[in-house]
């Protein structure tokens, strides 16, 4: 099966929320949470992948005929493309009950490791949905990357136990999920970090940390100082806090200041290997892609992220051909309109 067809397949048996669109831009599910939605007016999402689309490529042919090479290296791993998948939790709340998060996670895992990208996986109030991710990314040779939420430090540490004992190449924490409603009023306090208390878990980490949430300058500067080795660029859809930028429209200045420092990653309405490029030509190291992984895995399990994964392969590596570039670290500002 192609993307199209799973994606057809998936509209049977994802639920009332997700529409399983041709596009997945926000606009169907607008603000319906429960649902794949953003909070408040729903526009955060749709904005973002707007600001992908209003960035042009510049055509390029006249270059030498080289071997396109899309791979890309982080923190001591070789990927087939510069894609992750995004964490995503609570998905029988969300999509349908066909599958519970664990479920979920080691479908997602597996098919995303052999598929030559890792994936991130999510967190939540049940202790057994870190638990099952973590073994899942231990099963496959530590390709998988925990992301533990903001909570206080006690449970923080017991997450990141586990993380340790994965043997992930990576841990992450989606800071900006301090405004999902679950962590709001809980004892201890989960939430907000100071950066004293971000380097503490960070420390407490074995292997590189990753800062998910980060759209400005200074909060990338805190994160830096805190001793993460890659942020992302993320307004977590635009579930936890309407009125933002889109993350394409705050990327370039954040790479601008930081490129070489720390890894840059950005997520938000990626869709296609063309989006992968215009986001690398504004100083990313890396995208996230998350919700179109959901309509791949109810529509077609392993089948279904192997399919996509494909399929961004394919459009990044026609677009560097056309662009007149090589690899991944010829791409640049010079090669898009904006």
């Amino acid at each position: 099966m192609n993307v199209n067809e799973i994606r057809e397949k998936s509209r049977s048996v994802i639920g009332p929320y997700c529409k399983s669109c041709p596009v997945c831009n926000g606009k169907a599910c607008s603000n319906k949470i429960p649902g794949p939605g953003a909070k408040g007016t729903g526009t955060v999402a749709i904005k973002n992948y707007d600001a992908w689309q209003k960035i042009e490529v510049k055509m390029d042919t006249l270059a030498e005929n080289k071997e396109i090479d899309t791979t890309f290296k982080m923190f001591g791993k070789t990927f087939k493309y510069p894609i992750f998948a995004g964490p995503v939790g609570a998905v029988s709340q969300h999509y349908s009950d066909l599958y519970n998060d664990n479920m979920f996670n080691e479908i997602y895992v597996r098919a995303c490791a052999k598929s030559g990208i890792a994936a991130f996986t999510g967190d939540g109030l049940n202790e057994e949905i870190m638990m099952h991710a973590t073994h899942y990314i231990k099963e496959n040779n530590g390709i998988g990357v925990p992301t533990i939420k903001p909570w206080d430090k006690d449970t923080c540490f017991k997450k990141l136990d586990l993380a340790n004992e994965s043997n992930a190449f990576a841990i992450a924490m989606d800071i900006d999920a301090a405004g999902l409603p679950f962590l709001q009023g809980r004892i201890p306090p989960a939430g907000r970090k100071s950066v004293e208390e971000l380097k503490e878990i960070i420390d407490y980490a074995h292997v590189p940390f990753i800062v998910k949430g980060i759209m400005s300058v200074e909060g990338a500067q805190k994160a830096v100082d805190a001793g993460a080795k890659a942020i992302v660029v993320s307004n977590h859809g635009g579930r936890v806090l309407d009125g933002t930028p889109a993350t394409a429209c705050v990327l370039e200045e954040i790479a601008d200041q930081f490129k070489g420092q720390v890894k840059i990653i950005v997520d938000g309405g990626i869709r296609s290997g063309l989006d992968v490029f215009k986001a690398l030509a504004l100083g990313a190291d890396a995208v996230i892609i998350a919700r179109p992984f959901v309509n791949m895995i109810y529509g077609g399990k392993d089948e279904g992220v192997e399919a996509y994964v494909q399929q961004l392969g394919q459009e990044l590596e026609n677009t560097m051909m056309m662009t007149g570039v090589s690899s991944l670290r010829e791409i640049s500002k010079k090669n898009i309109y904006k």
